[in-house]
């Protein structure tokens, strides 16, 4: 009798609260648990969304460098073209310039030895010399030319 007394006592007042507390701890460590998931499943996307964003970041940096590539091929090509063109008006040039001169050089040289043909002829006229002493001077004054009209 005392056992049933001492069990109906404690079921009313020891055992429900004692279940309620089990019950409410339980709860606690479901929600504790479930909580933890949902943060490992939150941090599982995070790192998925970071491996993304870094393979993504991966991707415009290659196309960055494929960019950069193409624009110093192209830079490089301009270059090369401009200094082709400029060392080829640059020849151009001294062509034309070498040109210049000798035609120069060529009309000065048609000038002396045509003021030296003129000498020749009035030393020719004014004196009267036999055919051996003209061909004497027709030699000396082709000796007399430079080297480079002969």
């Amino acid at each position: 009798m005392l056992f049933a007394l001492f069990a109906a006592v404690l079921s009313k007042f020891g055992w429900g609260p004692l279940l309620r507390a089990i019950e409410e701890r339980e709860k606690g460590i479901r929600d504790a648990v479930e909580g933890a998931q949902k943060a490992h499943d939150e941090a599982q996307a995070l790192v998925a969304q970071h491996k993304e964003a870094l393979q993504q970041a991966r991707r415009e940096r290659e196309e960055l460098i494929k960019q950069a590539m193409a624009e110093a091929q192209q830079v490089r090509a301009d270059l090369l073209a401009q200094a082709k063109a400029d060392s080829e008006h640059l020849i151009q040039r001294a062509k034309e310039q070498i040109e210049r001169d000798s035609r120069a050089a060529l009309q000065q040289l048609r000038a002396q030895v045509a003021d030296l043909a003129v000498t020749a002829a009035g030393k020719i006229v004014t004196s009267s010399l036999t055919p051996e002493a003209q061909r004497k001077l027709v030699e000396d004054f082709i000796a007399k030319l430079p080297s480079t009209a002969r």
